[in-house]
């Protein structure tokens, strides 16, 4: 039997067909549309949510921290992932530790390397002794 009509056998055995699948990922719904984030916590499918200071910026938020503390009000089930701002590494760190104290479901999200192309590993390795969800 090949793996879709498998999925297909299974879909076709659920007993309570109002139910969202269980799907084999997660999705994370990307944004910063407050109202559409709203709207998506109401999805059973959406995993999580996670935003970032350009999606921000474009969706003309001018107040970081409080427009990630309107989100995490609409949405305490789920993770949420905030990302830092700066560039400099130590500053990450702090802005890290900052943002990871506006909930229990928040990830913080450090880029992979600063605007120099300096690897942040060494920032993940330190939030994550720290117990922070990066």
């Amino acid at each position: 039997m090949y793996r879709h009509d498998e999925d297909k056998t299974r879909m076709a055995e659920r007993a309570d067909m109002d139910q969202p699948p269980r799907l084999a990922v997660k999705v994370f719904a990307d944004g910063a549309d407050l109202e559409g984030i709203q709207r998506l916590a109401q999805n059973p499918i959406v995993s999580g949510f996670t935003t970032n200071p350009t999606l921000m910026r474009k969706a003309g938020v001018l107040n970081y921290e409080g427009f990630a503390r309107t989100v995490l009000e609409c949405v305490s089930d789920r993770p949420v992932c905030f990302e830092v701002f700066t560039d400099d590494f130590n500053e990450m760190r702090a802005q890290a530790r900052y943002i990871g104290s506006w909930g229990s479901n928040v990830f913080i999200k450090i880029p992979v390397s600063n605007t120099l192309g300096e690897s942040a590993m060494s920032v993940v390795r330190d939030l994550s002794a720290d117990g922070l969800k990066v």
